[in-house]
């Protein structure tokens, strides 16, 4: 944490904007909201929301965080192109990945599967998107996103993590932090500032 990111997320080869994957569980209404309303509307950035939510309950994320960004805010489906400027919320009861800029839905959820909807979108993200994929691991429990985070790096992206000591649900971000591979640490209080200079660290 705290690394510099080096030249080649400044330079990317791969097409399309910049992708983040946005993985939170526990707790991960409030800390999307702050990611909104600190994240510029014209960053050139698309932001891909994957929150771990019971499969039996309704998402209402959409309608709820559409309150706190400027840019649009919808629910994903098969075949959506990302663009950026959009922010994109994975639907209920769904696997989801991407590939060649559009998003793929599978589903529904099965327990016990090895994986979780974080890291499915994260490693297929970053299969995709290689040094234009990045990875941010917000509030939650358990280890959700770390294997996602290790592709991401693995494929040249970029890795942000929440500092846990500000997380209302810390197991996520120590998670994703001990893998030594988080280029930055989100450690200032004001999260919403933080978020305000990710497009100015990415010189986008």
């Amino acid at each position: 944490p705290g690394r510099q990111p080096v030249g080649h997320h400044l330079q990317p080869g791969r097409p399309g904007p910049f992708i983040a994957g946005i993985g939170a569980s526990a707790g991960g209404l409030d800390a999307f909201k702050k990611f909104l309303i600190g994240m510029p509307a014209n960053s050139g950035v698309a932001l891909v929301l994957i929150p771990h939510l019971d499969p039996n309950h309704e998402s209402l994320l959409v309608e709820l965080l559409s309150r706190f960004t400027k840019m649009p805010v919808v629910e994903a489906t098969g075949g959506m192109t990302v663009e950026a400027n959009h922010v994109y919320v994975i639907p209920p009861n769904k696997y989801m990945t991407i590939s060649d800029g559009k998003l793929r839905l599978t589903g529904p959820v099965e327990r016990g599967e090895p994986y979780t909807s974080i890291d499915l979108f994260l490693r297929s993200l970053a299969s995709d998107k290689q040094d234009k994929a990045i990875c941010i691991i917000l509030t939650g429990t358990s280890s959700h996103g770390s294997l996602g985070l290790k592709a991401i790096k693995a494929a040249d992206g970029m890795a942000m993590v929440q500092d846990p000591e500000t997380a209302e649900y810390p197991q996520m971000p120590e998670s994703a932090v001990a893998t030594g591979l988080a280029d930055y640490a989100l450690t200032k209080r004001d999260l919403s500032s933080f978020f305000a200079s990710i497009s100015k660290k990415l010189e986008i």
